[in-house]
């Protein structure tokens, strides 16, 4: 039970929420930039002129300088997916946090005013 209490303190921290989001969601950016850049730019400087009608399949629009577009989309939704399962478990985790930091104190027992007075009562008697 230690390791599992150890292991969401180490989740709930901070720097390291902050440090696997970024490299997750930099990831997921670089494929799109990737695809960008090889997928669209790229054809589109080197043949501009070709239509998509006159290839037959996948590997010959690539070698043909073909702008896939559909490729960058995909890039696109799956970035869209993973920004949002992150934000989702950065939500999840934070909330987490803040029952935490809710939850009840212990009672502290009694003050020493009230002792005080317990003592005077059994003075009394």
């Amino acid at each position: 039970m230690g390791m599992i209490s150890e292991f969401k303190d180490f989740i709930a921290k901070g720097n390291a929420m902050d440090l696997a989001v970024g490299v997750i969601i930099g990831a997921a950016f670089g494929a799109i930039v990737n695809s960008l850049v090889s997928d669209v730019i790229t054809p589109a400087l080197l043949n501009p002129a070709l239509k998509a009608a006159q290839v037959e399949n996948l590997a010959e629009l690539k070698t043909d300088g073909g702008i896939l577009y559909g490729k960058f989309l995909a890039a696109v939704i799956s970035f869209l997916v993973i920004a949002f399962v992150i934000f989702i478990m950065v939500k999840a985790i934070n909330s987490m946090k803040k029952k935490e930091a809710a939850a009840p104190a212990a009672p502290a027992g009694p003050t020493q005013e009230e002792l005080l007075t317990q003592i005077r009562d059994l003075l009394k008697k």
